[in-house]
């Protein structure tokens, strides 16, 4: 996944062909959208930590996951874009560090999403062991579990960048913006890179197909509540979507190198920003708004906590004019 969920993120194809006039049009682009996202993340974590049911409910303790790890990715991918399209260039292990970074907050999306849902499939297929099976302690440790695979496979990654001979280099600066393919120096880390994204993807389909198809059967089933049974089904139905989305990425790297064939570098430098705007940083923002709106627990408080803002400013001016009209 690091090799295409994060280096289309920072892959900058013909932004030496755009003037700053171009730098500045791209900057506020994508720099508009990521930090309405990011304030709607922000709001959700904060919203998911604002109430005990919240943190005490294994799916809420799991979104609050995968979100976080959205978030944390979306800031950071956004981050390197903006150095690429400023032109700079950092060292190879400064670089290192917001590339792997990427790297693991990407992995965790759709693990995760796998946690989820088999939370729902335990839910809806075995709903009298559902509470002895899915516990605060088993989710804490699930979680863990996955930060410490995608922790692992990170540091697979670092030790095959050392193997790489840096002392054959003039210096450590990169030639390049920094980017994860640019990080991946040998054919071992790349073909490494590859080997894991497929399997990752694979895995996580056929674990999300499988509690799918275990809904659907449980929902035919008389003594299963339909109501519960369609909603867990829905809500299978968009993890599948979500992981399609994390997915589609992946080929934005090919897809861009394909179309450079026959378009224009300026032509080219538009498409790869509407790209990176679409299938980088709206999906990470696809769970707030899916969760958000479709939860019922969720939804008041999140619509509460997103305009308390605009009710406080409103509060302060009618104050203010009462406060004037006494004066006067």
């Amino acid at each position: 996944m690091s090799n295409a969920n994060l280096s289309q993120t920072n892959n900058t194809v013909g932004l030496e062909y755009v003037g700053i006039l171009g730098s500045i049009l791209f900057s506020i682009v994508t720099t508009v959208p990521c930090c309405v996202f990011l304030f709607i993340n922000g709001t959700m974590l904060f919203t998911l930590k604002s109430k005990t049911v919240f943190r005490e409910t294994s799916r809420y303790i799991l979104l609050f996951n995968l979100l976080f790890a959205d978030t944390v990715q979306m800031a950071l991918s956004q981050l390197l874009f903006m150095l690429a399209v400023c032109r700079i260039s950092l060292t190879y292990p400064l670089c290192g560090v917001p590339t792997m970074l990427i790297s693991l907050t990407s992995q965790i999306s759709p693990l995760t999403l796998v946690v989820m849902s088999l939370e729902r499939c335990v839910a809806e297929c075995y709903p009298l062991r559902h509470s002895t099976i899915i516990t605060i302690r088993n989710t804490e440790m699930a979680i863990i579990v996955v930060w410490v695979f995608n922790s692992l496979n990170v540091l697979i990654q670092v030790i095959l960048l050392l193997d790489f001979p840096f002392e054959n280099l003039e210096r450590l600066q990169m030639k390049d913006f920094c980017a994860i393919e640019n990080m991946l120096l040998g054919r071992m880390s790349d073909d490494y890179d590859k080997a894991f994204t497929s399997f990752l993807f694979v895995s996580a389909s056929v674990v999300n197909t499988s509690s799918y198809i275990g809904v659907i059967i449980a929902a035919r089933s008389a003594s299963t509540d339909k109501a519960s049974a369609l909603k867990a089904r829905n809500t299978l139905l968009l993890h599948l979507v979500q992981l399609g989305f994390s997915l589609s990425s992946t080929i934005h790297n090919p897809l861009l190198k394909a179309i450079s064939k026959f378009l224009d570098k300026i032509l080219l430098v538009h498409i790869q920003v509407v790209l990176y705007v679409c299938f980088i940083i709206s999906p990470r923002c696809l769970s707030s708004l899916i969760y958000g709106i479709r939860d019922q627990t969720i939804r008041p408080i999140l619509l509460n906590n997103l305009g308390c803002q605009r009710r406080r400013s409103r509060s302060f001016s009618t104050k203010a004019k009462i406060s004037m009209h006494v004066t006067s």
